[in-house]
């Protein structure tokens, strides 16, 4: 039997950080941008930056369809392929859709790292997928040098509860529903500093599933919905806004840290891609709160929920949340964009 090693040993980057920056990615789907420009029952496609490209199926239902993977982001293989597989049933909950089948995509180097800790990463996915009664039905495996886990998972949302980057209105109130800090906690467990207590509560992110979302996509005041993942809080928040057409106004102050993550970020431990993710969305933000950088730009894993409220529904959306024992986070507001001004995020 193959001794087991530390699987990030094996992985260049980490977890949704691992993602293609914007401006290369932009550059690699040049003149491959599709929509319902091309196919009249394509209502969301890659010529938009949702979670899920969506058809319509004509009888009042859209299919959902998304892909999410990525490499390991801890040691642990049972967490990975939990974290993994959260993270891709996430972007079916982001736009208030329910999963209905799931399919895995897995890469392993056979050769390095043994099989019971690939079994481990399968029975991870397989269970948080069993967990929300979405069957795992099949997928796809290769040898590759670096490991790498995920889903293709299929859902289906009602039309009414469809939610998209775009819908964000002026005055709208914008609610995250994790604490930012996974990318920081995940650095730290790559570079063996953190505790035990740290590693504990990066578990604990890494594999809560927002399911919640389904639920948020009924309100007709839930406007706008996203996760955030490995472009930040940032990132998916500029997306929102140039999809809206509207600029954010954060509360500096008012965004939510894991605790745990604190000592590492005033030791400046934090990931590679946040100074990616500032090189690309930095010159739509204007931040004078200077502390808040290692937040706002942290690639989460399996991050929060990102939602454009209505005011008179920011009550209803904070009851189901702490119902369902997931966090509110009010952070700021949306606002409609002067003509003197480029930005998108102000803090």
């Amino acid at each position: 039997m193959q001794e087991q090693r530390p699987l990030t040993q094996f992985s260049k980057g980490s977890g949704c950080g691992c993602k293609i920056q914007p401006a290369v990615l932009t550059e690699l789907l040049s003149g491959l941008r599709i929509g319902a420009d091309n196919f009249d029952k394509i209502l969301v496609g890659n010529n938009q930056n949702d979670d899920c490209s969506v058809y319509d199926l004509g009888n009042g239902q859209y299919l959902l369809q998304t892909v999410d993977f990525f490499t390991p982001m801890v040691n642990d293989a049972s967490v990975f392929g939990k974290a993994a597989a959260a993270n891709a049933l996430s972007d079916i909950y982001a736009m208030g859709g329910k999963p209905i089948m799931a399919n895995a995509i897995f890469g392993w180097p056979i050769d390095d790292l043994s099989l019971d800790q690939a079994r481990q990463v399968l029975q991870g996915g397989h269970d948080v997928c069993k967990m929300f009664g979405v069957p795992l039905v099949g997928g796809h495996s290769i040898d590759s040098k670096e490991p790498l886990f995920g889903l293709s998972v299929t859902g289906l949302v009602s039309a009414a509860d469809l939610k998209v980057n775009s819908g964000a209105k002026d005055g709208d109130a914008i609610i995250l529903t994790k604490s930012l800090g996974v990318g920081i906690l995940a650095a730290g467990h790559k570079r063996n500093l953190n505790s035990a207590e740290q590693n504990e509560a990066l578990f604990a992110y890494l594999t809560r599933v927002n399911s919640v979302g389904q639920e948020l996509g009924k309100i007709p005041g839930v406007h706008a919905m996203t996760d955030v993942t490995g472009f930040g809080l940032l990132g998916h928040l500029v997306e929102v806004c140039q999809a809206s057409g509207l600029m954010a106004e954060l509360n500096a102050g008012a965004l939510p840290k894991i605790e745990e993550a604190q000592a590492l970020a005033a030791q400046f431990v934090m990931p590679d891609n946040a100074m990616r993710n500032w090189n690309t969305y930095e010159q739509f933000c204007e931040m004078s709160a200077a502390d808040a950088f290692a937040w706002i730009n942290d690639p989460q894993t399996n991050g929060g929920l990102l939602l454009s409220v209505a005011e008179e529904s920011v009550d209803e959306v904070k009851k189901i949340l702490e119902s369902n024992g997931d966090e509110f986070h009010l952070i700021g507001k949306m606002v409609a964009v002067s003509r003197d001004t480029e930005c998108c995020v102000r803090l």
